[in-house]
């Protein structure tokens, strides 16, 4: 398992995987979710690729094929004065190919996420789950990620 940054030839696999996470997530929130829709267009993606603070790494075969990927965000502690100023690393979406699931390509890019986060000076990795994606939340507290703060809603 090789993991490194995306690039252009990527997009194809990476929009297929945006399409698979889309889907569990229209499952759980249909009130939310677009069906058959993805979170970014290929021309966004190809701008995303270019843009040091977004990193996106890719879990690739032996054959160079991408498999998961991992978006990030570099972000910055918003200021406060009663709050530490420190780096983040913010998973904004990380996906394996429903067919590789249960192989540990899902831990081996989240282990990259933190090993990167590192190099960065940040100080925590962090990321949002959606209520009701219980595999998702399982995977993240098996990596040893806990609670930060919950969002919550009232539906008008």
């Amino acid at each position: 398992m090789n993991i490194r940054r995306a690039t252009k030839k990527d997009i194809p696999r990476i929009m297929e995987l945006l399409g698979q996470v889309l889907q569990i997530h229209a499952d759980i929130r249909p009130d939310i979710f677009i069906p058959e829709t993805t979170k970014y267009t290929v021309d966004e993606l190809s701008e995303l690729l270019k843009c040091e603070e977004k990193p996106i790494y890719v879990a690739v075969n032996d054959e160079d094929v991408c498999v998961g990927y991992a978006f990030c965000q570099l972000k910055g502690q918003p200021f406060s004065n009663n709050m530490v100023q420190f780096k983040s690393l913010f998973i904004d979406d990380l996906c394996v190919d429903k067919c590789e699931r249960g192989q540990h390509t899902g831990e081996c890019l989240f282990e990259f996420v933190k090993q990167e986060a590192k190099k960065m000076g940040c100080y925590e990795v962090t990321l949002n789950v959606w209520a009701g994606n219980t595999s998702a939340e399982k995977f993240y507290e098996k990596m040893g990620m806990k609670t930060k703060e919950r969002q919550m809603e009232y539906i008008l």
